[in-house]
């Protein structure tokens, strides 16, 4: 063994030794920055997205105007009132007893305001076995789903005595307590099981109970700290709690990652031979390097929510940012100190039916040394039918569809109030989600504008927009009114959006459009479903533009090549096109969705392309970098480029395999969750991932770059003037006697300042 010393520089290894030198600093610092991060965060409170900047366009102007007004919207719930035979009609006797009892049995309640009758409010559908009890919710419209049950259990009193009609409610705080008794836990559970479900394969992974806690306890720290300061900087920009989620899922995904990858490096140099001091310095040289490189890039990828114009959207990417931020910093600092405290005690706790495996091979994976001699065989054919399975899966995105899931495409008819939901729509179509016209007026009574009012009304329903009956609320003190009018088309979003664009851009402006000094935007489920995309369809080519050229210059900075650039965005591309296939087919087309606990709703959730396009784009650099890391590493030692790849893929596919299959089983606890978008973020996720550790890396990766030989390293001489961030390589010197090829600018060329490493 070599006793020289080799100089290394770098962020990563200044980081590891300095912390090796002064443990119990770093971590006390850490700790102190976690427990400071949460008390300050936890005094300053979080700022929560308002409902006016959750869009753009109209739906934000609507949400603006109500908010200045002060104006507290109730929680609305109805009372479907239906016929069960075809003989009994509205006007019978029986039916209108059932429509009193129930406007009594309600108002008796105390927890309801504004009761109207059916026959007062003309609600009643045109084959007359339909009507609606509408009436709100007293007090606040958060907390209604808390205070509805009383009425729940009213009518169903109601249903009791008259059973030759079908008596249900429907509304939005009904559907809030019932979503929360049936899915409230879903979250939690999910949540909970992730941290058991990393533990219990980092168990299996490393055989030992404290090896295992490390990459958890720092994931956890992370997300701790990070959530205290979600509460600082939602200050300046609201967070919410979907941001929340998500950086819990990328901070256990990323936090796991990065100490896999540290501690495995650390323990293969001891196992080679090196002393504890040197085998840590190594690992802080190169896998700290690797860590460094993929948080940077993973942090750019995030960056490219902040684009989108979208507040929910913004909250989740900053809140990503952080979480990776922080878990990289501990990764390079605390996770140091903490090894190098703990030295082989880093072993206790082994698992007796676990036993550690012999590494004699340089930590050398059988079964994919084994699958890389014969992609590397014939790499020409390798690369060839792995692609063109991926096209082939990808495919089908083609045609992807996106929207807003209803009700019943969200959760099928697993609920009572899922089949109401439909009821309703069927027998008033768009009557469940109607579309809402919030009305500003320098004086809503003016003459001008209740005419302008009533010519909207009557309009909605003759231009075919609406069927009726269009409602019209004044709030006479604040001149506003709202109108609300069922949209024909009902859950079927495609034509109640047409509906909704008639009344945009006919109606409104034949109406309420003429009168100077009336602001009147149309908002409510289906306008907010058609502003989101609209505005996110804006702000598509901007995110993937961003993502895209600043992670490819990362890329070419980090490995001074411009062939590994290149090839890292197309495999990567052709990872997330593959997972976008695999969506639409099961989700959309319904192919082998019973294997994942789903159906084909025909549709894909709106947000999830672009996310899974920058959660997965950042991720899948975890992988990249790590291995092509230990393939440059082997190159500068004097190892061929083919001998190079071997060596770098078979030695990283232990640690790769193990933070897939944590990943995976992560994101697939989400796949399991009740709701359809959910189970749809969680599949794409893990199918992604697993693709990424699997064919990308495994198959396609080594065979091109086999392919290109020497042309891996080429970097055209205009660009040599590129800041060098290479400087974290290996430790080791080159190997005496082999090829003294080294790429140029590579640290193996020159001598390089820094901290000394004995090797």
């Amino acid at each position: 063994m070599n006793n020289g010393d080799t100089r290394v520089r770098g962020l990563a290894a200044r980081a590891g030794g300095w912390s090796a030198r002064h443990r119990w600093a770093a971590v006390g610092i850490w700790v102190l920055f976690v427990v400071l991060a949460m008390g300050l965060g936890s005094a300053a409170g979080r700022v929560d997205v308002k409902d006016s900047d959750q869009l753009k366009g109209e739906t934000h102007t609507a949400a603006r105007i109500v908010e200045d007004a002060g104006i507290e919207e109730p929680a609305s719930e109805t009372v479907l009132v239906q016929a069960r035979e075809d003989g009994l009609k509205a006007t019978d006797a029986e039916f209108r007893a059932a429509v009193d009892a129930v406007v009594k049995a309600v108002e008796a309640t105390g927890k309801v305001t504004d009761v109207t009758s059916p026959y007062d409010t003309r609600t009643i559908s045109k084959d007359g076995r339909s009507a609606l009890v509408q009436f709100d919710m007293r007090g606040d419209s958060d907390t209604a789903g808390e205070r509805v049950e009383p009425v729940l259990k009213a009518v169903e009193g109601v249903q009791k005595e008259h059973g030759a009609v079908r008596i249900e409610e429907i509304g939005g705080a009904s559907m809030m307590k019932t979503f929360d008794d049936a899915f409230g836990d879903d979250f939690q559970k999910a949540e909970y099981s992730a941290v058991p479900v990393a533990l219990g394969i980092l168990l299996i992974a490393f055989g030992a109970l404290v090896a295992a806690l490390l990459p958890v306890l720092l994931a956890v720290t992370a997300i701790m700290a990070t959530m205290g300061l979600m509460g600082i900087v939602s200050h300046v920009m609201p967070m919410s709690d979907t941001a929340n989620s998500v950086m819990l899922l990328v901070g256990l995904a990323v936090g796991v990652d990065y100490c896999l990858f540290y501690l495995r490096r650390e323990r293969e140099e001891r196992e080679a031979g090196r002393d504890a001091q040197t085998a840590l310095r190594i690992a802080a040289a190169t896998s700290g390097r690797a860590i460094v490189v993929s948080g940077v890039t993973v942090c750019v990828a995030m960056a490219g929510m902040l684009f989108t114009g979208l507040a929910e959207f913004e909250a989740m990417g900053l809140a990503s940012l952080m979480v990776v931020a922080v878990a990289m910093v501990g990764s390079v600092t605390v996770l140091p100190a903490l090894l190098s405290l703990l030295g082989e005690r880093v072993e206790k706790g082994r698992i007796p039916f676990l036993r550690r495996r012999s590494r004699s091979g340089g930590g050398e994976s059988r079964f994919w040394s084994a699958v890389l001699k014969r992609v590397l065989a014939r790499p020409v054919v390798s690369v060839v039918v792995a692609a063109g399975a991926l096209l082939a899966v990808a495919a089908p995105a083609v045609g992807m569809k996106t929207q807003n899931l209803t009700l019943d495409q969200e959760f099928g008819d697993s609920l009572p109030i899922v089949q109401t939901y439909n009821r309703v729509n069927e027998a008033f179509p768009g009557g469940s989600e109607p579309a809402e016209v919030v009305v500003r007026a320098d004086d809503i009574n003016a003459p001008a504008v209740k005419a302008a009012l009533a010519d909207f009304r009557e309009r909605a329903v003759s231009s075919g927009a609406s069927r009726g009956p269009v409602e019209i609320k004044l709030h006479d003190t604040q001149n506003v009114a709202f109108v609300y009018v069922p949209l024909v088309g009902g859950s079927d979003l495609d034509k109640a959006g047409a509906s909704l664009t008639t009344l945009r851009d006919e109606v409104r402006p034949a109406t309420l459009g003429k009168v100077d000094g009336v602001e009147a935007p149309i908002t409510g489920q289906v306008a907010g479903s058609q502003d989101f995309n609209d505005q996110l369809a804006g702000a598509v080519v901007p995110v993937f533009a961003f993502v895209v050229v600043f992670a490819f210059a990362l890329m070419l900075l980090s490995f001074r090549s411009l062939t590994i650039a290149l090839t890292s965005i197309v495999l990567n591309l052709l990872s997330v096109g593959a997972s976008y296939g695999i969506l639409v087919a099961v989700f959309q087309h319904g192919w082998g969705a019973s294997l994942v606990g789903a159906e084909g709703v025909g549709a894909i959730i709106t947000w999830l392309p672009l996310f899974l396009f920058v959660i997965l784009f950042g991720l899948s650099m975890d992988y990249h970098v790590f291995v092509v890391s230990r393939i440059r590493e082997a190159r500068l030692r004097g190892r061929t480029t083919r001998d190079a790849i071997t060596h770098g893929v078979v030695t990283t596919a232990g640690v790769v395999t193990s933070a897939a299959v944590i990943m995976v089983a992560v994101f697939a606890i989400f796949g399991t969750l009740s709701m359809q978008s959910m189970k749809q973020m969680g599949v794409g996720l893990a199918a992604a991932v697993l693709i990424d550790a699997t064919i990308i890396r495994g198959v396609l990766l080594p065979a091109v770059m086999a392919l290109l030989d020497e042309r891996n390293w080429y970097l055209p001489k205009w660009l040599h003037r590129l800041p060098d961030l290479t400087h974290d390589e290996s430790a080791e010197a080159i190997a005496p006697g082999a090829s003294s090829t080294v790429p140029p600018s590579a640290p193996g060329s020159r001598d390089d300042e820094g901290e000394p490493v004995r090797v």
